[in-house]
């Protein structure tokens, strides 16, 4: 069995090992090394919520602390990985994205197609999604339907500790932009995760659990809300199976297809804006490629469409929980 350690560990680990395997790998962003430009101890924060902490010590002179300037860094990350590095690039909030979009969406993921493939930007953003921490509508949103939006981007959503090595490995070795989306209210999950080094492919969605009767698609913490709602689903005899699909760009498609075929019935369980949102297209292709194998409506479990609050009880509400699943589970079935 493998050891048991922490999302934020898992992720940890992988920058490590890929910076130990491929010197041409960099680490830039606020703080992740910590107490630049003083007479203080580096390494004293590792990012926001301590994430790359204990790396500046093993490679210090590959990570490096930026002033706040998000289209600066990101755009350095982006210039360097087009000239040769491996660049992460740690975006505290993926809500600050739209300071440095022009950089992802009209730059870094365009190289490649406006230079016949000769041009690769082999870099990684890595950034915090998700509500919970009462931390109000801007650093509490869900964006990635927005860069899955735009082609030439990769979008990469883990679940657990073992998926978020892996997904991130495969992330800083593709020689595509790839946006890593990092829940953190899964920080401190822990789960199963080998010691050594391994890629999980992107594009490849995981099975959590087969289930004979609707078909639950869900992206990050949803899972966890989707795996709930299905044990209490199983009491009453309906048999759920949950797929993850771990990157929404590119999308494996055929395994959430195969599965509807099987079942007839869907649910997408999203924390971001249904319009236009991920939910909203998982839906739209099912209807549009598989509307005869429905026996039932499908159905989203999305929040309302407003800015995440900031008030404890009203962000309960917004965010998509068991019971709000169970009764979508169960309107498919009626």
């Amino acid at each position: 069995m493998a050891r048991k350690i922490m999302f934020k560990d898992a992720i940890n680990e992988a920058i490590c090992l890929e910076m130990a395997r491929d010197e041409s790998v960099i680490l830039l962003g606020l703080d992740v090394a910590g107490a630049a430009g003083t007479d203080q101890e580096r390494d004293a924060w590792g990012g926001v919520l301590g994430v790359t902490k204990g790396i500046y010590p093993k490679f210090p002179d590959r990570v490096i602390d930026t002033p706040i300037s998000e289209s600066a860094y990101i755009g350095a990350a982006v210039g360097a990985s087009a000239c040769g590095m491996r660049a992460i690039g740690e975006l505290m909030f993926s809500d600050f994205l739209g300071v440095c979009f022009d950089q992802l969406y009209n730059q870094a993921a365009k190289f490649r197609y406006m230079f016949g493939g000769k041009a690769v930007t082999p870099v990684t953003i890595r950034t915090m999604i998700g509500a919970g921490f009462s931390a109000a509508a801007q650093h509490s949103q869900s964006p990635y339907s927005m860069f899955a939006h735009v082609p030439g981007l990769k979008s990469i959503i883990p679940s657990n500790p073992y998926d978020a090595k892996g997904l991130l490995a495969a992330c800083i070795q593709d020689d595509d932009p790839c946006v890593f989306f990092e829940h953190k209210a899964l920080y401190t999950m822990k789960g199963e995760v080998p010691e050594e080094h391994y890629t999980i492919p992107l594009g490849k969605a995981n099975v959590v659990q087969e289930g004979k009767d609707v078909t639950i698609v869900a992206l990050a913490r949803m899972v966890q809300v989707a795996t709930q709602a299905a044990k209490a689903l199983a009491k009453e005899g309906i048999e759920c199976t949950i797929i993850d699909p771990r990157t929404i760009s590119p999308l494996d498609k055929d395994t959430i297809f195969s599965s509807v075929e099987k079942t007839g019935r869907l649910v997408v369980v999203d924390e971001d804006n249904d319009r236009c949102g991920f939910a909203t297209d998982i839906v739209g292709m099912v209807a549009q490629d598989l509307f005869r194998s429905l026996k039932a409506a499908p159905q989203m479990v999305t929040p309302p469409f407003v800015p995440v609050p900031f008030a404890a009880n009203l962000e309960a509400e917004y965010i998509p929980n068991a019971a709000k699943v169970q009764a979508a589970v169960r309107k498919t079935l009626e």
